[in-house]
C-alpha cells in the first residue's frame, strides 16, 4: 500500500503522486473538481480514484469496476494478480494518506537568442477560419454521432467540370514524357494563359498580357503586394472584410496594437459597410491612406458595388493619391450590371491593382490558381512603375503556379470550360436562393446572395460568436461569425452556399426547427 501522497499544482490542475518505498508507482491527474475537498482523478490506465480531504489528510478510494492487465504496476500495489487480464479493483479498498508538498518539476527548454517578430505578437489569438475549424473539430469530438454540416468556411464542394479535369490530367501525363516534360516556368506565368486571361476577362479594357501575373491564388498575391508596399504605408479596409487584408498589414508592421475596446488595430482606417449605407462606405468620412483594399462582390456581406459607387471610389483614390487593391474573386457570381472588374471604370488603370482567382468559379480551392493585374499606367510618387517592383517581388519570392494548374486554367478559359464554370456557379447560386428564402421566411433581415455565394444574416443585439455557438450546438451546422471579419460584422453571421444540395436542404430544415 502506498506510504505517502504528494500534492502539487501544475498547469493541468492538481497532480497527485503515490510514492512507494522504492519510488514513484503511478500519477493520478484531476478530471473534475466538485469542491476543494473532493476531487475525482484518473490514472493513465483509466482507473478512477476519488479523493476527499479532511484536516490535511486525504482519503483515496478506487471507483473503477475493473482494469486491464496493462495496469499491473498499480494493481500489484493492491494485491492483484497482474497475470489475470480480468482482474478487478476492489471498490471498497481505501487509503488514508498524508498530504505533503513537493516542489514542481522544472524543465528548461533550450531558447535561441533570436527575438520574436513584434508584429506577429500583435496578431489576435488565431486566424478566423482555422479557429472555426478548431471549434468544429471540438464539437465533433463532443457529438461523434452528429451529422455536422459546414456552411462556414467558403470551400467549394462540387466536382471540377470534366473538360477542366481533362486539361489537368493531360498536362500531368505529359510530364511523364520526354516531349512533354517541363520544369521551371516564367515567374509571371505561362504566356498562353496570361493572354487567355486578358482576352477573356479584360477584352476592350486595354489590359495586356504583360500586365497579368499568374499566381497560386489571391491570398498569396495579397501578401506579395504587402511585401512590395512595405511597412511605412497606411491602409484602409472595408469593415467587414476578408481577414487576410488586415492580418497581412499587421504582419508587415503597418499597424498599431490591437485595441480590444473597439476591436480594431491602430493606424488602420476601417470603412464601415452596413445596411444603413448600402454596404458602401461614406467616403466623405474616410481619412486619406496610401492603400485601399476593396472587395466586390464583398466577402462576407455578398454586396456588389454599383458602377456609380466604384466611379466614386476610383475618383477618391485619385484625389488622395492612393493605390486601390481591388479583389474581384467572386466576379462570376454577378448576375446584374454591376462591374466585374475595376478596370471597367474610367481612370482605374492609373490607381488600381486587381487580384482574382479560379478558386470559387472552377473549384480550384485545392488546385490553386489566380492572377493579379498591375497596369503599366500605375506609378509611384516618383514616377517609377509599380509593375516593375511587383515583378521583382514575384521573381524573388515565388516560382509561379504549378504547370499542371496553369494547364487547368487554360482549360477553364476554353468555351467548354467557361460553360462548365457557369454551370457550377449556377448550382451554388441555387443553394444561395434556398438559404436566403429560409432565413427570410423566419423573419430575419438578409443581405447578399444575389451576386455572391454568401448570405449575410442579421441577429440584432446578439454577439456573432454566441449565434455561431448556438447554431452549431443546436443544429450541428457550421456558419461563420460576422465579427471575425471586423467590428461592423458583429451581430451578423455569414452562411455560405458551398455545399452539396442535400446538405443545404438539411441545414435549412434545421434552421427552421431552431428559429420557427
Amino acid at each position: 500500500m502506498p506510504s505517502d501522497v504528494a500534492l502539487s499544482r501544475e498547469n493541468l490542475g492538481f497532480q497527485i503522486t503515490i510514492f512507494e518505498n522504492d519510488g514513484v508507482v503511478i500519477k493520478l491527474f484531476q478530471l473534475s473538481e466538485n469542491t476543494p475537498e473532493a476531487l475525482t482523478l484518473r490514472t493513465a490506465s483509466g482507473v478512477s480514484v476519488s479523493v476527499s480531504a479532511s484536516k490535511n489528510m486525504y482519503s483515496l478510494m478506487s471507483s473503477s469496476p475493473s482494469i486491464s492487465s496493462s495496469s499491473s504496476s498499480f494493481v500489484g500495489q493492491t494485491h492483484f494478480d497482474s497475470r489475470n487480464p480480468n482482474a478487478r479493483l476492489p471498490t471498497k479498498d481505501s487509503w488514508i494518506c498524508k498530504c505533503v508538498s513537493t516542489p514542481p518539476t522544472e524543465t528548461t527548454a533550450h531558447m535561441t537568442k533570436v527575438s520574436r517578430n513584434a508584429n506577429m505578437a500583435k496578431l489576435k489569438a488565431g486566424y478566423l477560419f482555422p479557429e472555426i475549424a478548431r471549434r468544429r473539430s471540438a464539437h465533433m469530438l463532443k457529438y461523434p454521432d452528429a451529422q455536422v454540416i459546414s456552411l462556414g468556411i467558403g470551400d467549394t464542394t462540387e466536382p471540377i467540370p470534366e473538360v477542366i479535369i481533362s486539361g489537368l490530367a493531360k498536362k500531368a501525363h505529359a510530364l511523364s514524357t520526354l516531349e512533354g516534360y517541363s520544369g521551371y516556368g516564367a515567374e509571371q506565368g505561362e504566356k498562353q494563359l496570361r493572354a487567355a486571361i486578358a482576352s477573356t476577362y479584360y477584352a476592350d479594357l486595354s489590359i495586356e498580357e504583360s500586365d497579368i501575373f499568374v499566381s497560386d491564388g489571391a491570398k498569396s498575391d495579397i501578401s506579395h503586394l504587402q511585401v512590395m508596399f512595405g511597412s511605412n504605408v497606411t491602409m484602409a479596409v472595408q469593415d467587414p472584410s476578408y481577414p487576410a487584408y488586415v492580418d497581412s498589414s499587421v504582419i508587415l508592421g503597418q499597424t498599431g496594437q490591437f485595441q480590444k475596446d473597439v476591436e480594431k488595430y491602430g493606424k488602420i482606417e476601417y470603412m464601415k459597410c452596413n445596411p444603413e449605407n448600402g454596404f458602401f462606405p461614406d467616403l466623405s468620412t474616410v481619412s486619406r491612406t496610401d492603400i485601399i483594399f476593396f472587395c466586390s462582390p464583398n466577402n462576407p456581406t455578398g454586396n456588389a458595388a454599383t458602377r456609380e459607387q466604384l466611379t466614386r471610389l476610383v475618383q477618391f483614390a485619385k484625389d488622395n493619391g492612393s493605390i486601390l487593391v481591388y479583389d474581384s474573386g467572386y466576379a462570376m457570381f454577378i448576375s446584374d450590371d454591376s462591374p466585374r472588374s475595376i478596370f471597367e471604370i474610367p481612370g482605374a488603370k492609373e490607381v488600381a491593382i486587381e487580384v482574382s482567382s479560379f478558386s470559387k468559379h472552377a473549384g480550384f480551392t485545392g488546385v490553386r490558381l489566380g492572377w493579379t493585374v498591375v497596369p503599366k499606367e500605375l506609378l509611384y510618387s516618383d514616377g517609377f512603375p509599380v509593375a516593375k517592383d511587383f515583378n521583382r517581388i514575384v521573381c524573388t519570392t515565388f516560382n509561379v503556379a504549378s504547370n499542371i494548374s496553369q494547364a487547368g486554367g487554360l482549360a477553364c478559359l476554353s468555351p467548354e470550360g467557361l460553360e462548365g464554370m457557369h454551370k457550377v456557379v449556377s448550382f451554388y447560386k441555387e443553394n444561395t436562393n434556398i438559404i436566403m428564402e429560409t432565413f427570410i421566411s423566419l423573419g430575419f433581415s438578409v443581405y447578399g446572395g444575389k451576386n455572391s455565394p454568401y448570405v449575410w444574416v442579421h441577429f440584432p443585439g446578439q454577439s456573432s460568436w454566441d449565434v455561431f455557438s448556438e447554431i452549431l450546438g443546436k443544429t450541428h451546422v457550421v456558419t461563420t461569425p460576422g465579427s471575425g471579419f471586423g467590428p461592423a460584422g458583429d451581430g451578423f453571421i455569414r452562411v455560405c452556399a458551398f455545399g452539396h444540395r442535400g446538405n443545404v436542404l438539411e441545414a435549412c430544415k434545421r434552421f427552421k426547427q431552431l428559429y420557427k
